[in-house]
């Protein structure tokens, strides 16, 4: 009876754990470390995003400040038309005023390329907001100039350890829907933007374009090397920068960096929209399922074995439900270990320590019974299992040989 209501117990703990969430955070760390073996061991390809990057020798090449570069990125904005990208998507916020008092024009020349880009392929423009929440203003010719539709904020919800593992476009207060940066992009080319947790997995590392590269083609007017570099692909111009709009993510996505723990935001949009180019997001199985899953792994209770046997059962059994859950990872499939392993390893080791408990209750009812008739040999010989030492007793046939010798004593 208390065995039963023991299971049932644990059972009831198993699905309250799971349902609760209480192992969120190692189960992100474990998708973290599937997404890189992945990405290691099962490579697959992603549809292409060029990046063209705002790098330190960009920014050291392009003599004004960066506030009054309307003339570079209206330069090219315009340069683009000829290379025919698929959908421009400028992640950095454009000036929120006009410079026009102390660098005459510069405003023409940059509603020129917004215009040049409207008219000629799908572009959208990065909004972003301040630490208060409201959105970072944008001087608004450059809004109205770029046409409806154009605008999508450069945000990701964060996970409770602050890394970007999801794309959810329901931001605002209230939980209300904001177009986004990637979204409007994916939109744009006739894809859905659904949420889901980004899969780090597909796509090999990014490499980038330094925009300074890109003005040379463009001063030179090397119409070919646009056309290799962008032709057909979509485009995301933004800062390639080791302090600037970094966010952690869950794996490597810049192949010049081998061990940053965050990477430029440009790259995480990036890689959002290769997952709406390509299969979608991942997606997590229901709570319900995983506490299901939970209670059956409870079960493990009745596995009665020695320590070292529970030991390998509980690493196989862990390893292998792990290789699973990386195997439905692959299918776009997420499916959390942890509430899994912990009731599968509980119910192993309670019930082994129940059996180890019971051992020990017999081994002194046994000492209590026999250790006042028997030597400390047969004693050990009972405890250890090799005597039967029925209460009842038992009839068995013997012969005793007595032999009286005088004048000898033992």
């Amino acid at each position: 009876m208390i065995r039963s209501l023991a299971f049932a117990a644990l059972v009831a703990l198993s699905a309250l754990l799971a349902l609760s969430r209480a192992t969120e955070l190692l189960d992100l760390h474990t998708l973290d470390l599937q997404f890189r073996v992945l990405r290691t061991w099962l490579p697959r390809p992603a549809p292409e995003v060029v990046i063209v990057g705002i790098d330190h020798e960009s920014m050291e090449r392009i003599p004004e400040p960066m506030a009054l570069w309307h003339r570079h990125l209206g330069n090219f904005l315009s340069a683009l038309v000829s290379a025919r990208p698929a959908v421009v998507g400028v992640d950095i916020v454009l000036p929120d005023r006009s410079y026009e008092s102390i660098a005459p024009n510069t405003d023409k020349l940059l509603i020129r390329g917004l215009l040049d880009a409207r008219r000629s392929y799908p572009m959208v423009l990065g909004l972003t907001v301040d630490p208060a929440g409201t959105t970072r203003k944008v001087h608004p010719p450059f809004i109205g100039v770029a046409g409806p539709d154009s605008t999508g904020y450069a945000l990701f919800p964060l996970d409770r350890d602050g890394v970007v593992r999801r794309f959810d476009e329901h931001l605002a207060e209230g939980g209300a829907p904001i177009p986004t940066l990637a979204g409007q992009m994916a939109r744009r080319l006739g894809k859905s933007a659904n949420a889901g947790y980004i899969d780090y997995s597909r796509g090999a590392p990014y490499e980038y374009i330094p925009l300074h590269r890109v003005l040379d083609w463009i001063e030179r007017d090397d119409a070919q090397a646009l056309e290799h570099a962008f032709r057909g692909k979509p485009v995301l111009l933004g800062m390639i920068d080791r302090f600037n709009d970094r966010r952690p993510v869950a794996a490597q996505l810049a192949a010049w960096e081998a061990d940053a723990s965050d990477m430029p935001g440009v790259l995480i949009n990036a890689q959002a929209l290769r997952n709406m180019l390509d299969t979608g997001f991942a997606q997590r199985i229901d709570q319900a399922w995983i506490a299901l899953a939970a209670a059956v792994a409870a079960s493990a209770w009745f596995i009665s074995a020695g320590t070292v046997s529970i030991v390998l059962v509980a690493c196989a059994l862990a390893l292998s439900l792990l290789a699973l859950s990386t195997a439905l990872l692959a299918q776009a499939i997420i499916v959390p270990v942890m509430p899994v392993v912990l009731p599968l390893v509980l119910g192993l080791g309670l019930r082994h320590a129940w059996d180890t408990a019971g051992r020990l209750a017999e081994r002194r009812r046994l000492r209590a019974s026999f250790g006042g008739y028997v030597s400390p040999s047969v004693m050990e010989e009972i405890l250890a299992g090799h005597l039967q030492p029925e209460l009842g007793g038992v009839e068995k046939f013997v012969c005793v040989l007595f032999s009286d010798i005088r004048g000898y004593t033992t």
